[in-house]
C-alpha cells in the first residue's frame, strides 16, 4: 500500500503553511492547493507539490487531488467574521460553495478521509462560561461562523450517506503565534499582525469595544498558539488513516480566556514598546466571550496546547520583525 499522502488546502496562508510543516516533520507527504488571495508562494517548501487554483473551481480541485492524494485537510476559504458582516455572499460562495466542490471530488475519487477547519464561531456567544463541542450551535453572529455550522454539516451528512467516509472538524478558537521566523500572520483583520503593524508604524493599536460585560470591558479569547494547532491537525490525520475512531467535532484553544486589553499587555512585554490602544466601538459580529473546552481533545489524542500567551506575543513579533528585515513586509509586497 503505498503511503497516505494528504492534500492541505489553503497550504500557503498562515495556519496552512504551519500544518504543511508540521506534516512534514510527521514524515507524511502533503499536496498544496492555494489561489494565493490571501497566502503566500513562498510559505510552500519547494519540495511540496503546489497547484495554484481555487476551491470553487472542480477543475483545481481535480487537478490537485490526482496527485496521489488519500485524505484532505480544509484550510482555504474566508475566514474573516467581521468582514462577512458586509460581504455575505462572497463569504458563503468561498466557504460552502467551496466545500461542496471539495466534498463532491473527494467523492468522486472515493477519498475517505477528511479534516475540516471549522470555527469556534459556530457557537456564536455562548451561555456557558466555557464551551463543549456539544453546546448549542444556532446562534452564529455572522455569516462566517454560519458558513462554517453549514460546512460541518455537509460533512456530517455526506459521513451519514457514506459510512466508509470518515470525518472530523477541528472548531479554532483565536490562533496566533508564530513557529519559524518566516511564517508571519500578515492578515489585516487579525488582531496580532493588527498590532504589530500599528507599532511598527508609530501608530497606536485600537481596540474595538470597552463596554463588552468583562473584567475589563473588552472582548475575551481562547488563544491558542499555531504550532500547537498544526499539531493537531497531524494527530487528528494519523488517526484517520490508522483506522482509529474520530469524534465529530473537537475544540481546538487553551481552555482560558484572555482580554484584548491582556493582549495588549503581552505584546508590550514582547515588543519593548510602551504604548497605550485607540478605544473604538464594538464592530459587529465580535461575540462578547468564547472560551473552548479542550477536554475532548485531550482525552482522545492526548494533546494539549503547550504554549502560552507571552510566548504566543514574543513569536508574534519575531516572524514579524523578520519579515520587515527580509521583504520589508509580507513576501511580494
Amino acid at each position: 500500500m503505498s503511503q497516505p499522502t494528504w492534500l492541505l488546502t489553503g497550504g500557503a496562508g498562515y495556519i496552512g503553511s504551519h500544518t504543511v510543516r508540521a506534516f512534514q516533520a510527521a514524515g507524511i507527504p502533503v499536496v498544496v492547493l492555494d489561489d494565493l488571495s490571501t497566502g503566500f508562494r513562498a510559505f510552500v517548501p519547494d519540495d511540496v507539490p503546489f497547484v495554484h487554483g481555487s476551491i470553487t473551481e472542480p477543475a483545481d480541485v481535480r487537478q490537485a487531488l490526482d496527485l496521489g492524494v488519500t485524505g484532505i485537510v480544509h484550510l482555504g476559504g474566508f475566514k474573516y467574521a467581521g468582514v462577512s458582516v458586509d460581504q455575505p455572499l462572497h463569504c458563503y460562495h468561498q466557504n460552502v460553495t467551496g466545500m461542496q466542490v471539495l466534498l463532491e471530488a473527494t467523492l468522486e475519487r472515493g477519498i475517505d478521509r477528511f479534516v475540516f477547519s471549522s470555527s469556534s464561531s459556530v457557537y456564536g456567544t455562548p451561555d456557558v462560561e466555557v464551551v463543549g463541542e456539544d453546546a448549542e450551535t444556532s446562534r452564529p453572529e455572522s455569516p462566517y461562523g454560519e458558513s462554517k455550522l453549514i460546512s460541518e454539516w455537509l460533512l456530517r451528512n455526506v459521513g451519514t450517506t457514506r459510512p466508509a467516509f470518515r470525518h472530523t472538524s477541528l472548531r479554532y478558537f483565536n490562533v496566533v503565534g508564530s513557529g519559524p521566523p518566516e511564517l508571519a500572520d500578515h492578515s489585516p483583520h487579525n488582531l496580532f499582525p493588527r498590532i504589530l503593524k500599528a507599532l511598527t508604524s508609530g501608530e497606536r493599536p485600537t481596540v474595538f469595544g470597552t463596554d463588552y460585560p468583562t473584567r475589563d470591558g473588552t472582548c475575551i479569547r481562547d488563544y491558542v498558539h499555531v504550532v500547537d494547532l498544526a499539531d493537531a491537525h497531524v494527530m487528528a490525520a494519523a488517526r484517520l488513516d490508522a483506522g482509529e475512531p474520530c469524534q465529530t467535532a473537537y475544540n481546538i484553544g487553551r481552555g482560558e480566556g484572555t482580554s484584548v486589553l491582556e493582549i495588549m499587555d503581552a505584546m508590550r512585554a514582547a515588543t519593548g514598546i510602551a504604548f497605550e490602544p485607540e478605544l473604538l466601538p464594538r464592530r459587529p459580529g465580535d461575540p462578547t466571550r468564547i472560551i473552548g473546552s479542550t477536554a475532548r481533545l485531550e482525552q482522545d489524542f492526548g494533546w494539549r496546547a503547550t504554549r502560552d500567551v507571552q510566548e504566543m506575543a514574543s513569536s508574534a513579533w519575531a516572524a514579524w520583525q523578520h519579515q520587515l528585515a527580509t521583504h520589508g513586509g509580507p513576501p511580494g509586497a
